[in-house]
């Protein structure tokens, strides 16, 4: 008698074990759909002059070379 009643518990952990891991796995596929990241030109974060931070790449400066030379 103790046979079947032990393999009747494995049967039910069995059981509980993949109901557990197909809702884990339904779960994780409903934050997959509704995330709103994703692409990394999203996720950047841009720092101006005045240490704000923006959203907008700046605008490149093109610096004077002549204060670089030294004679």
């Amino acid at each position: 008698m103790a046979r079947s009643q032990n393999t009747f518990m494995k049967k039910q952990r069995e059981k509980k074990r993949l109901k557990k891991r197909e809702e884990k796995e339904q779960r994780k596929q409903e934050r997959q759909e509704n995330s709103t990241g994703g692409s990394l030109e999203e996720m950047i974060a841009y720092v101006d002059e005045f240490g704000n931070i923006t959203s907008t790449p700046p605008e490149e400066r093109k610096e004077d070379s002549s204060s670089d030379k030294v004679e």
